[in-house]
C-alpha cells in the first residue's frame, strides 16, 4: 500500500458550501495526504444538489464514489457512516491531530460546543478538542445569530479556528472556483500545509 502523508479528518455537515469542502479533499489527495471523510445525512443532500455528487450511504461505495471522483489511491480516502463508533476519528488513542469540518451548519457548531456527540462528526470533532489537536471550523450561515456567536467564541476560546465562508475579492475572481479556492488556500495555509492556490497579499503586480 502506498505510503500517504498524515491522515487528515474532513467532515461535511448540512450547510450550503459543499464545493469548497469537496476542493479540499480534491487538493489533499492530490498532496498525497490520508483523508477520513464524515459525511451527514443533511450534507448527503447539500451535495447532491450543489454538486451533483450522488454519494452512496454504504462507506465502501462511497469512498470507491470519491476515490474515483478525485483519481485517489486505493485507502487514500476512507468515508466512514455517522454511527461507525469503531472508526479510528471516535478514539483519542487513533484519531488524526487535524480535522476541518467543511462547511460546517450551525447546529453542528452548537453539538460541538456542547460536546454532545450524538454522532461521528460530533465525536470526531470532541476528539480533537479533548486531545488538544487542531479543529478548524467553516460555517456557512448568515446573520449569525446570537446564538451562533456564542457557541462560536466559546469553541474560539477552547483553541478552535473558526473560519466562516466569506472569500476575500482583493485576488480579483474571475469564477466562482476562484472564490472556492480563497477559502480553500486559507484552511491550507491554517493547516500549515503549503500550496499554490492563490496569489498572498501584496504579491504580484497591483492593477
Amino acid at each position: 500500500m502506498k505510503s500517504f502523508k498524515p491522515a487528515i479528518t474532513l467532515a461535511f455537515s448540512g450547510a450550503s458550501g459543499a464545493p469548497y469542502g469537496l476542493r479540499l479533499l480534491e487538493v489533499l489527495v492530490a498532496m498525497n495526504y490520508q483523508v477520513y471523510v464524515l459525511i451527514s445525512s443533511a450534507a448527503r443532500v447539500v451535495l447532491d444538489i450543489e454538486s451533483n455528487v450522488k454519494l452512496s450511504g454504504n462507506e465502501q461505495k462511497a469512498s470507491e464514489q470519491l476515490s474515483t471522483l478525485f483519481n485517489a489511491q486505493p485507502e487514500q480516502i476512507k468515508v466512514f457512516g455517522k454511527d461507525n463508533w469503531f472508526s479510528p476519528v471516535a478514539s483519542g488513542s487513533a484519531a488524526p491531530k487535524k480535522m476541518v469540518v467543511c462547511p460546517c451548519s450551525a447546529g453542528s457548531v452548537s453539538a460541538i460546543a456542547l460536546g454532545a456527540s450524538d454522532n461521528l462528526l460530533e465525536r470526531a470533532a470532541d476528539v480533537v478538542i479533548k486531545e488538544r489537536g487542531q479543529l478548524i471550523l467553516v460555517p456557512r450561515e448568515t446573520p449569525f445569530s446570537p446564538i451562533h456567536l456564542e457557541n462560536m467564541l466559546k469553541l474560539s476560546q477552547l483553541g478552535v479556528t473558526i473560519m466562516p465562508a466569506a472569500p476575500g475579492f482583493y485576488h480579483k475572481p474571475e469564477s466562482i472556483d476562484d472564490l472556492v479556492d480563497f477559502m480553500v488556500a486559507r484552511i491550507l495555509d491554517h493547516l500549515n500545509i503549503e500550496h499554490t492556490l492563490t496569489e498572498r497579499w501584496g504579491y504580484g503586480e497591483q492593477k
